[in-house]
């Protein structure tokens, strides 16, 4: 079917048809925009190339060869490697949720060989509350003009001596 220029004109001539469509579109548009975003970021290991990592047979090479580089290692012994991965779903303007959340930790042994490999999911998370305390600093507040003017006459002219001469 061929639509017309007359057919156009119909459509927007006539109000109650042209009301039809425009709520119509109105209501698609917005229950489109409130359709959940899912996010995925992270490091997770395929689990087929996990499960090819044998305990006390795969060193630190063979595991960055069949999975990858760790998203972050042990701080002071670099024992253990941690790939971290999390999903979250955002409806339309709403604080994003964790959906999914998986930590797989591959711990070494001193000679660098897989001592442990560990898998840990939303359900062993715990919930840690932040300290809304402000640490102090010392000094006194400045508003904008001290700040602005505040360097006016503290320099010192000719007079002032370089270090080392």
């Amino acid at each position: 079917m061929r639509i017309h220029s007359t057919m156009l004109a119909n459509i927007f001539l006539s109000p109650k048809l042209f009301f039809i469509i425009f709520t119509r579109f109105a209501i698609i548009s917005i229950l489109a925009s409130c359709s959940p975003r899912m996010d995925t970021r992270g490091n997770l290991p395929n689990p087929d190339m996990l499960a090819n990592i044998e305990v006390g047979q795969v060193n630190k090479r063979q595991v960055i060869e069949l999975i990858g580089s760790p998203s972050t290692v042990e701080l002071f012994n670099g024992e253990s490697w941690y790939y971290i991965s999390e999903k979250t779903e955002t409806k339309a303007f709403f604080e994003p949720k964790t959906t999914d959340r998986k930590v797989v930790i591959i711990r070494f042994n001193k000679r660098g060989i897989v001592k442990e490999i560990k898998t840990i999911g939303l359900k062993e998370a715990r919930n840690i509350k932040m300290v809304d305390r402000v640490t102090p600093t010392a000094g006194r507040e400045m508003n904008i003009l001290r700040q602005l003017f505040g360097n006016i006459g503290r320099f010192e002219g000719s007079g002032g001596t370089i270090p080392g001469k």
